[in-house]
């Protein structure tokens, strides 16, 4: 019986470079998705067919015995990584498929399709072979976050995992234990805006992990009792003169946007959304981003810059940063700021919110 899997990209609204630092963020699963679709064949092959991921660092096709242990012929090998990892955790992996991948999220954006990709391909074999691993959302999104950045040993955190996984508008303490609370709240008016500027992604996540920590230890020594969570920002600043200005405006930026992120959760946990405020949160938590974490680019300024002035209340990088992708907030608004972006040299995509992964038969 043909399977088809689908996994949506994502949104970070709040708390952009800070699940890896064990602090919240809000993120938002959008209706651009990774869709594997695969017939079973009579033996434990896959072929994997992969025209839209070209600019993936794998192949555009793929062909392996899913029943052995495979070798990485890169750092990002994720079908061969979520395969593994499938296994040596008990799923007996031998009933191949010919499978196709497609894809409606832009790649290397910023907007989790690496992560989509590896929770579609934990999904679909979840649902193919036999095993008693667990197939619901969050442990979908484990077993994601191991075959993408554990194996791998890269710096990023959980947040893409989760929200392409279980859906819809989130909040994630990314403190473990990880948990997960939904919104009550159904956001729209996004617009996606693809710079197309390449993007380090590991090397962006590292450099800011590496520095901000460096900062942490700083405040850890000089207060006691100190936590990055809930230790006030006019305690910790006493200390800020005590650091390096590459670390103390890195520092004091994440203490600002993971003050942006609560405002943000106590508005979007009520009855209304006060549209106005919650835009110039976004740019707020963006000019940190520009200005303090030091991860925006030109082209990212410019189209945020132009979604502004065609009426969107604000917007942000999303993502690493240093080229990828930004979105603007626009209820209402959302061909004006599209037409604005594309014209700004930018590729503009209006989006929704979509429910997490999921699971066809035909």
């Amino acid at each position: 019986m043909p399977v088809q899997v689908s996994a949506p990209g994502r949104l970070c609204l709040f708390g952009e470079h800070q699940d890896f630092l064990g602090l919240s963020v809000i993120a938002t699963a959008i209706d651009l998705d990774i869709k594997i679709t695969g017939t079973p064949r009579n033996d434990s092959v896959f072929t994997v067919k992969m025209p839209d991921l070209a600019e993936r660092p794998q192949p555009d096709y793929d062909e392996f015995d899913g029943a052995q242990e495979l070798p990485y012929r890169n750092k990002r090998d994720y079908l061969h990584s979520v395969t593994n990892v499938l296994r040596r955790a008990g799923l007996e992996v031998d009933q191949g498929y010919d499978c196709e991948v497609c894809g409606r999220i832009p790649m290397n954006a910023g907007t989790s399709s690496s992560s989509a990709f590896t929770v579609a391909w934990v999904t679909f074999l979840l649902n193919t072979q036999n095993g008693h691993l667990e197939h619901d959302p969050t442990e979908i999104a484990k077993l994601g976050y191991i075959s993408e950045v554990r194996e791998f040993n890269e710096p990023g955190g959980m947040m893409d995992h989760y929200t392409s996984a279980v859906g819809d508008l989130l909040y994630i303490d990314c403190r473990e234990p990880i948990t997960v609370s939904p919104f009550p709240t159904t956001l729209g008016g996004f617009v996606l805006g693809d710079t197309h500027v390449p993007k380090d992604t590991t090397g962006t996540l590292r450099e800011s992990r590496q520095a901000t920590n460096a900062g942490v230890e700083i405040l850890e020594q000089r207060i006691p009792g100190f936590d990055l969570k809930t230790t006030p920002m006019e305690q910790a600043s006493e200390c800020f003169d005590l650091m390096q200005p590459e670390i103390r405006r890195r520092v004091e930026a994440n203490f600002i946007n993971r003050d942006l992120c609560q405002e943000a959760r106590c508005m979007l946990s009520g009855d209304e959304v006060d549209n106005e405020r919650l835009g110039q949160m976004l740019y707020e938590h963006q000019v940190q981003l520009r200005d303090g974490v030091g991860v925006s680019h030109p082209m990212l300024d410019t189209l945020i810059d132009a979604a502004m002035e065609a009426g969107a209340l604000g917007g942000k990088l999303n993502g690493s940063g240093c080229g990828g992708a930004m979105f603007a907030y626009a209820p209402g608004k959302q061909e004006e700021v599209a037409e604005a972006i594309n014209r700004a040299g930018g590729t503009a995509y209006i989006i929704g919110q979509r429910s997490g992964v999921s699971v066809e038969r035909w």
